[in-house]
């Protein structure tokens, strides 16, 4: 008899457990089962009274350290799992989200200081105050661990925090940051309602009465989610349903963006008439707009970098191609044993040295000491164009006079500027001479063999040409014209980005395709355009666009500014 009241017994509470478990499924509705990348997605039901609001929102694709396919990835997650503390089969979902009436529970607001060089500040300083949402650094401190769904061990809440606190991390795995200006602070974890005026609760409401427990929470998904991601909801700690995220727009596989390919052919014809007119930062401005407009981030556990550079040099690459048949052929104003000096040590900075540093010389100090190198390239291109010393440069001066006169003429009889040619006076490895509107130059094309070498390692380093360093070198150390100048430093950038692509393939790194050959389109385009404009600006005004250009990479490589 009590054998049979037992069986009744667990029967019952068997039953009740089940209807308990389809009211509660029954009463939590996500609002679509599809929703396309951008789209705001709706939860709403009712949770026991009294209770705080957990709503874990994770993606079903795991990932971990060891699922990566990057070469470099492989050396630098593992060591910076070892400092963090979590293990390289640490698994964790790229993108969560904790919608949440108690973000307390996980972490605080704190201030948080942006911006500068790091040899001005200290760690955790910076030219900029703002604020950021900082995860709690342990574990054991977190209100509501049984809360986050697929984060359940110590290690994968040390791998979330890494992934959505540090920039590799942001850079690699979650893809998605929350910015102020154009600087990405952290990564998109744990929302709140936006009533908080926090930037990064906007577009979010989480309503819970806690009377009755009915609530409703909705965030806007991240607008270059890739298409097909499934997430899972798990409400309070229970799972609750799942939802798909389809495409919204023109996919790039391995730049992780949706993108028109139309608007990266438009910017990198701007980028191109720029760069071959004043034969530098072509592709610095294009890593810009990759990294600005584009925001080519590179598919899960790749970082950034490693496909924004190898993309990058199809602007370096075929820019140049684009102009070289007018100033090459049409109005032979290269210098080739200068260029191909150049070109050579460019080569062997990029291909060999190069590789080298990408691995062991830390990138932010690099950058920053390049800033100050380009600043200074910058203030004396400006100096140059002073009275004392445009006399003291006789040759520049008696021809830019040439020029302009020519320039005068042009417009008195409506016809077209025909630039000089170079004429070559002496050929030798430590001494070339030419004549370019009847004035004599001199260069050491060896001198500058050993430059490119410098050039081509900060080629390699950045995915560029090196026109910026090129150009300035030329200009300030070899006192050449500027239109000599840019056709010398299309032939180096063209010797670079061969050299660092080939650098990139060996090491596995192959651009996204369609970004590539848009840019290839685009560059190749605005090659041409750009080395039919050269010759309506003065010596002077050109030097006067390399000198802001070169301002502006300062401001850029120190961190300085955070609204471009």
């Amino acid at each position: 008899m009590k054998c049979k009241r037992l069986l009744i017994s667990i029967f019952t509470v068997s039953l009740w457990l089940i209807a308990w478990q389809t009211t509660s499924m029954a009463a939590n509705t996500i609002s679509a089962a599809n929703y396309k990348a951008g789209d705001t997605v709706t939860i709403t039901g009712e949770i026991t009274p009294g209770q705080e609001l957990y709503i874990a929102i994770a993606q079903q694709d795991m990932f971990k350290s060891s699922d990566t396919e990057g070469k470099f990835e492989k050396k630098k997650l593992p060591k910076n799992g070892k400092k963090a503390g979590f293990g390289v089969d640490t698994a964790i979902p790229p993108l969560y989200y904790m919608l949440t009436s108690n973000t307390k529970a996980f972490g605080a607001d704190v201030d948080k200081k942006f911006g500068g060089p790091s040899f001005l500040f200290k760690k955790g300083q910076g030219l900029y105050n703002t604020t950021m949402f900082r995860l709690k650094k342990d574990f054991a401190d977190v209100g509501a661990a049984d809360m986050m769904g697929p984060i359940k061990t110590v290690e994968q809440w040390n791998f979330l925090k890494f992934a959505h606190e540090n920039k590799y991390g942001i850079n690699t795995i979650v893809k998605e940051g929350n910015k102020k200006g154009k600087v990405v602070i952290f990564a998109r974890s744990v929302i709140g309602d936006d009533s908080s005026g926090n930037y990064w609760d906007k577009g979010t409401s989480v309503k819970l009465d806690k009377e009755t427990g009915k609530f409703t929470a909705s965030f806007a998904s991240f607008r270059h989610t890739a298409p097909e991601t499934k997430f899972d909801v798990y409400i309070n700690g229970a799972k609750s349903g799942s939802y798909a995220i389809d495409g919204n727009g023109f996919w790039l596989a391995k730049g992780y963006r949706y993108m028109n390919p139309l608007i990266i052919v438009i910017g990198a014809i701007l980028v191109g008439t720029y760069f071959s007119m004043i034969g530098a930062a072509g592709g610095m401005l294009m890593g810009a707009f990759q990294a600005l407009f584009v925001q080519t981030a590179g598919p899960v556990g790749i970082n950034a970098a490693n496909v924004l550079r190898p993309s990058n040099i199809a602007l370096t690459l075929f820019s140049p191609l684009g102009s070289f048949y007018r100033f090459a052929i049409v109005e032979r104003r290269v210098a080739w044993p200068v260029g191909l000096s150049f070109g050579a040590g460019i080569f062997l900075g990029s291909v060999w040295l190069g590789g080298y540093v990408t691995q062991y010389l830390s990138m932010k100090a690099y950058k920053e000491w390049l800033g100050v190198l380009v600043v200074i390239m910058g203030i004396k291109t400006l100096m140059e164009m002073t009275p004392g010393a445009m006399n003291k440069r006789k040759n520049i001066k008696a021809m830019t006079q040439k020029f302009n006169a020519a320039v005068k003429k042009a417009k008195e009889t409506g016809g077209s500027v025909e630039m000089g040619s170079i004429e070559p006076v002496k050929s030798g490895l430590t001494d070339y001479r030419f004549k370019f509107w009847g004035e004599e130059f001199r260069i050491n094309p060896l001198l500058f063999a050993f430059l490119g070498i410098i050039v081509g390692i900060a080629s390699r380093a950045f995915g560029i040409g090196g026109g910026f360093l090129l150009v300035p070198m030329m200009t300030t150390i070899a006192a050449l014209p500027m239109y000599v100048a840019v056709p010398i430093s299309l032939i180096g950038t063209c010797f670079s980005s061969i050299g660092s692509f080939i650098g990139y393939v060996l090491n596995g790194y192959l651009p996204d395709m369609v970004l590539a050959g848009s840019i290839i389109i685009g560059g190749f385009a605005g090659g041409m355009i750009g080395s039919r404009c050269q010759k309506m600006f003065s010596e002077k005004t050109l030097k006067m666009v390399l000198a802001c250009t070169l301002f502006f990479l300062f401001f850029r490589f120190l961190k300085i500014e955070y609204w471009i």
